[in-house]
């Protein structure tokens, strides 16, 4: 429609623009005009055609979007429906949940009615009890008035043939009771006694047996001397010097005592600190083997072999230490550690024992499940305080205490170490492992001498205190000192008390003697029957 709009206005425009002269174009004009009027008609035909067609598609459209609307509908429709019967349903649920409730509220209320009719019968029930017990309670209030006046009458019976007071006679029952319970509790005293002695010693022995067959340590006997061989007669006379100068300048540069006697090749040093023996043995056997022997030489050789000794007792503590399996110790540790190889104790070498005591210590905390390097750690260091015991006043338990504080150990293995010989109550099972590794190392057979005069006086204090108590007839030291055995008298001692005895002979061995190890006590009553035949 456009364009024949356009052609008809151009034509009309043309037609007006042509003057009336010209008209020898109007035929050919008259032919295109012919020729564009086709070709409108075929531009409207199309046009209508394809109208036709928009409107066919506009239609499909139009139904498939109606439909479309009619499913949504209808969906939502069944959606509603469902919900609708959903709520219908759950609204008879709800419903029958009420009748059910309804139904056993009035059976509980039937229930309640028949309880409260049941109640009101048992409260009759009980009004007449109550007024029979009191009508007992009455009756029983007079018996009871009559059985005192009867009890009163008979114990003034009772005092007029026993001569006795009632205090008098209750004074006598308390004390026969008071008897008989105490020998109740002595037996019962022996039977646990028994008991936990038998269970506590067969798990000691499991573990000291443990312990000591683990640790096999060599142990060599000291003492207050050093022998340094010569290698002629001749060579005393040159540690003498002229007028005694070299011996006297070896003595006062070791400290130590320089014994020439008629021994054959043979120089004795006597002295009390071993470190300085230690020092003079090894300055004069190299003074003896390099044959120049003066002051000055003495003095300069003395002043090396005591470097040298310093470096090598800081080797020994380090490789003590590294042996038990001890580290981190403070290098003055180590090195006073180093110093007990050259202290001895009742002739037990303090080093080795210590390391002994140190390897006790970890097997029994392996038994008992305790902590085997805290345990080796304080066994190593229980006796540290005797390298310098002779510098300081006091127990060496306590010294090393100061020392192991000082140098930055832990609280629990300075405790272990004050309390191994109990100069402070122990505060925890370490240092009561402590305390019993160090009674086995030195209490074990070989570990330690003894003069005889000092170990015949502590077997005369141990009888002395067994036989102080009453009723103790015998008492006879056994075992080196291991074991008292005390005979008492049958007639007054029994039983019961024997228990009490071993006990209160076992405080005062404690409160009074000193002794490595334990000591048993054994009380033996004996009843003997003798008749003679005539």
């Amino acid at each position: 429609m456009e364009v024949l709009l356009v052609v008809i206005a151009l034509a009309v425009g043309v037609g007006a623009g042509i003057p009336l002269g010209i008209k020898l174009k109007e035929k050919k004009d008259a032919e295109k005009l012919g020729s564009v009027e086709i070709q409108i008609q075929r531009l409207l035909e199309k046009a209508q055609k394809e109208a036709e067609q928009l409107k066919q598609e506009a239609k499909l459209q139009a139904r498939e979007e109606a439909l479309r609307y009619k499913e949504e509908v209808e969906r939502e429709f069944e959606e509603r429906k469902r919900k609708l019967g959903e709520e219908e349903n759950r609204l008879r649920e709800q419903e029958n949940r009420l009748l059910e409730q309804e139904s056993r509220l009035a059976e509980r209320e039937s229930h309640l009615e028949r309880r409260s009719q049941q109640l009101d019968r048992r409260e009759e029930d009980l009004s007449r009890k109550e007024a029979r017990l009191r009508e007992k309670e009455e009756s029983l209030r007079r018996k009871e008035e009559e059985y005192q006046e009867l009890i009163e009458a008979q114990k003034k019976e009772l005092e007029k043939i026993a001569h006795l007071t009632v205090e008098e006679a209750r004074e006598i029952v308390l004390k026969k009771a008071e008897e008989e319970a105490k020998e109740e509790a002595a037996r019962i005293l022996m039977r646990v006694e028994t008991e936990t002695r038998e269970e506590a010693n067969r798990r000691a022995r499991e573990i000291l047996a443990l312990a000591i067959s683990r640790c096999a340590t060599d142990f060599v006997t000291e003492k207050a001397v050093s022998v340094v061989p010569l290698p002629s007669e001749d060579m005393k006379g040159r540690i003498i010097g002229r007028e005694g100068r070299n011996i006297r300048a070896l003595e006062a540069a070791t400290g130590v005592d320089l014994i020439i006697d008629d021994t054959p090749e043979v120089v004795v040093l006597s002295g009390f600190n071993p470190l300085r023996r230690e020092v003079a043995r090894i300055a004069l056997e190299r003074l003896v083997s390099d044959g120049r022997i003066h002051p000055a030489r003495i003095e300069e050789v003395v002043r090396k072999v005591e470097e040298e000794l310093d470096a090598t007792i800081k080797e020994v503590g380090e490789r003590a230490a590294f042996d038990v399996g001890v580290y981190g110790l403070a290098p003055e540790l180590l090195r006073l550690l180093g110093k007990l190889k050259y202290r001895t104790s009742y002739s037990q070498n303090v080093l080795q024992h210590s390391i002994e005591v140190a390897y006790l210590c970890g097997v029994m905390a392996g038994e008992l499940g305790l902590d085997v390097k805290k345990a080796k750690r304080a066994g190593l260091l229980h006796d540290i305080g005797k390298a310098v015991d002779q510098e300081m006043e006091g127990p060496h338990a306590l010294i090393g205490a100061e020392l192991a504080k000082k140098y930055g150990e832990d609280e629990e293995i300075v405790n272990a170490i004050a309390a191994h010989h109990e100069d402070v109550p122990p505060e925890s099972i370490l240092a009561i492992l402590v305390q019993a590794a160090d009674a086995v190392s030195g209490a074990r057979p070989g570990a330690r001498r003894e003069l005889l005069e000092s170990y015949i006086k502590r077997l005369e204090n141990l009888e002395r205190v067994a036989t102080s108590f009453a009723g103790v007839q015998k008492a006879y030291a056994i075992q080196a000192g291991r074991e008292i055995r005390v005979i008492v008298d049958s007639h007054k001692i029994s039983d019961e008390e024997a228990v009490l005895l071993s006990r209160d002979i076992a405080k005062k061995i404690e409160k009074e003697l000193t002794y490595p190890g334990l000591i048993k006590v054994t009380v033996i009553r004996e009843t003997r029957a003798v008749e003679y035949a005539k």
